[in-house]
């Protein structure tokens, strides 16, 4: 990819009666001084690969921001200088420096960094009787919003559930459904999967779904409750039951209450993750779950060796196009196919939990 990289102007010459280019000497207007350059240094973040612009402007929002937690008044950067009692400091200069390095404006890395940090941010969602995967007492709970039809929630569900894996028995995935209005076959499918979720197969006719995207015709759901064996006389009466669209509903008003503009809609302990906000979705989601479990005092599942000659991507995956956005709830949906996930049957949630992909990173100027 090449980078735009603007020219200066060039200046047009006078030839009235002039042999050469007039120079400053005889000028009495005093030269301005060159722009104070703001130093910053922390221990633990690492600016050498910044440019000098770069650094001047992590440094100064380093500078402005208050350290994320309440009861400790200062910047972030006498924060981390000063080794205050705050956790969260170190990480959010971090993430500050990455936004920088990235490319972001400055709205977008404030906006990242009250995404991640501020306490105001955090929500308590309710999940009881809602699918789940993983342990119900788990330390972070990852709450989604999808719809069985849209493109990038196909996309988002194995970069989901390669959490659940990759720190086994730490984090527990809770489903929502939120059929899109534009998605005609989206009502259908959650259906089909509350319907298999009743006989136990929840996560099993959840993998179908997504691996058929484009096949959501009620004899292609037919074909698939018949592939898990499923009670059939159950099955299709549950399809059309009052309380499988009151879930569907339920699930729908509660979506709408926090603010839902899109599918997939999702929630980590709480903060809502803006896909927009992420480079990298899946290496971005793993730190994000790593740093919530070292926050609250937890020591992260280390990560499986890879094997020999195994391409370096994150083990909760990192594949998602960097260009799929989040669509709004009247987007078309678009083509294509859905990695497998694993068979694991659904358990109601216990209890509430605490509780798009990325746009390229702009240019670097130097």
């Amino acid at each position: 990819m090449s980078f735009l990289r603007w020219m200066p102007p060039l200046l047009a010459l006078l030839s009235i009666g002039v042999t050469g280019c007039p120079g400053n000497s005889g000028s009495s207007e005093p030269k301005p001084a060159p722009p104070q350059e703001v130093s910053v240094s922390l221990p633990g973040v690492d600016t050498s690969s910044l440019t000098p612009r770069e650094r001047r402007e992590w440094a100064a929002q380093v500078s402005e921001l208050l350290s994320p937690c309440p009861d400790t008044p200062v910047n972030i950067a006498q924060c981390v200088k000063e080794q205050r009692a705050c956790k969260a400091c170190l990480p959010a200069a971090q993430l500050l420096l990455k936004q920088v390095k990235d490319g972001r404006s400055k709205k977008e890395r404030e906006d990242a960094f009250h995404m991640r940090f501020d306490a105001n941010k955090v929500k308590t969602l309710a999940t009881e009787g809602s699918p789940e995967m993983g342990p119900p007492d788990a330390p972070v709970t990852i709450v989604e919003w999808a719809d069985f039809e849209c493109p990038f929630c196909r996309l988002m569900s194995p970069l989901l559930e390669g959490l659940v894996s990759r720190f086994e028995g730490q984090v527990r995935l809770v489903f929502k459904f939120y059929p899109l209005q534009a998605h005609v076959h989206g009502e259908p499918a959650a259906r089909a999967a509350i319907a298999a979720m009743n006989q136990g197969k929840f996560w099993e006719m959840h993998h179908l779904l997504f691996e058929n995207q484009d096949k959501l015709e009620q004899a292609d759901i037919e074909r698939y409750a018949q592939r898990l064996k499923l009670d059939p006389v159950k099955f299709r009466a549950d399809l059309v039951s009052t309380e499988t669209k009151a879930r569907i509903e339920k699930d729908k008003k509660q979506a709408e209450e926090v603010g839902l503009e899109g599918t997939p809609l999702i929630y980590i302990n709480g903060r809502e993750v803006d896909l927009k906000l992420l480079t990298n979705p899946g290496q971005d989601l793993e730190d994000w779950v790593k740093l919530d479990l070292e926050l609250l005092g937890k020591t992260p599942r280390p990560a499986p060796p890879k094997p020999a000659g195994a391409p370096d991507v994150p083990a909760s995956g990192s594949t998602t196009p960097a260009a799929s956005a989040t669509p709004a709830a009247g987007a078309t949906p678009a083509g294509g196919s859905a990695p497998a996930g694993s068979g694991s049957a659904a358990r109601p949630a216990a209890s509430a939990g605490p509780a798009q992909p990325a746009q390229p990173a702009q240019p670097r100027k130097p």
